[in-house]
């Protein structure tokens, strides 16, 4: 009995010790910490997703709050408006951005991209293409799996059944950019938002040279240079046989949208210009 009792005093004595061992130094190495933090976190949207580069809303509300220069920080979730009353609590200056969405330019649906193998792997698109090209003969397009799927928290991204593609939507989306890195071919990327969802982009991302890619696509830009040389504003570009459209310098006049053969450039929200009748020489009318 006296060594079960003395056993119990012995435990308690070390555990008050402890106690108070632990009290020191937690009040010895405290950390102070700005209060004005956790007003900045719950003025942020609480998403946790990632798209202004911290792990979470906290990491970003600690960065806001302790930098003096923010220029460089943005919420995408929240956007402008958030921005503002962040800055205008801690009496610093918002970045103006403008607001952006993603996009999938890859236009390789079933119809245009026939299929030449069958995969029966993981259905991911991560293993996919760690392991193969992909079930057709263009080694660039989407794998249609869904890693960006999974990777989007607002829903803002579905595959398409009917082209098999990945499909954004343009109004649920927060460009918070988790699906431009869930994706392993690169197909995805951020662009700017027109009002009324409106744009005008490349859907293709293939280097490969026009006969190869028309032979695994026949949506696949050719980078025949037509895109280029009707556009007045520079906003297109041929590199590596494939033309990229600027979406800040895009004036959306769609005149690239009727030059381009293969029709890669895509047109949504807006309808296409009517197409010019084409002019017949005058010497040809006179002979008829």
């Amino acid at each position: 009995m006296n060594i079960l009792i003395f056993t119990v005093l012995t435990l308690c004595v070390v555990g008050v010790a402890a106690a108070v061992l632990l009290w020191f130094v937690a009040s010895r190495f405290k950390v102070e910490e700005d209060p004005r933090i956790d007003v900045v976190e719950k003025m942020l949207p609480g998403a946790n997703c990632g798209g202004c580069g911290f792990a979470g809303c906290r990491g970003m509300a600690d960065a806001l709050v302790v930098r003096e220069d923010i220029a460089d920080l943005y919420c995408p979730v929240g956007g402008g408006d958030t921005m503002k009353a962040v800055a205008e609590y801690l009496g610093k200056t918002a970045p103006e951005k403008e607001p952006r969405t993603a996009t999938v330019r890859c236009g390789g649906s079933c119809g245009k991209r026939p299929r030449t193998n069958t995969y029966n792997g993981a259905a991911s698109c991560a293993v996919a293409s760690s392991l193969y090209a992909g079930e057709t003969g263009c080694a660039f397009g989407c794998l249609g799996y869904g890693d960006c799927v999974e990777a989007c928290t607002f829903g803002a991204i579905y595959i398409d059944e009917t082209t098999g593609l990945a499909a954004v939507d343009a109004d649920k989306c927060t460009a918070c950019g988790a699906c431009v890195k869930a994706c392993p071919k690169g197909i995805i990327e951020l662009r700017k938002k027109w009002p009324k969802n409106r744009a005008v982009y490349v859907s293709c991302v293939s280097k490969d040279k026009g006969a190869v890619v028309m032979k695994a696509c026949k949506a696949g830009c050719i980078g025949c240079m037509k895109c280029v040389k009707v556009c007045t504003f520079d906003a297109i570009t041929v590199e590596n046989n494939l033309a990229f459209i600027d979406s800040d310098k895009c004036k959306l006049c769609r005149k690239c949208v009727n030059e381009c053969p293969t029709g890669a450039i895509r047109l949504t929200g807006m309808d296409p210009l009517p197409k010019e009748p084409k002019t017949v020489p005058a010497a040809q009318q006179n002979n008829a």
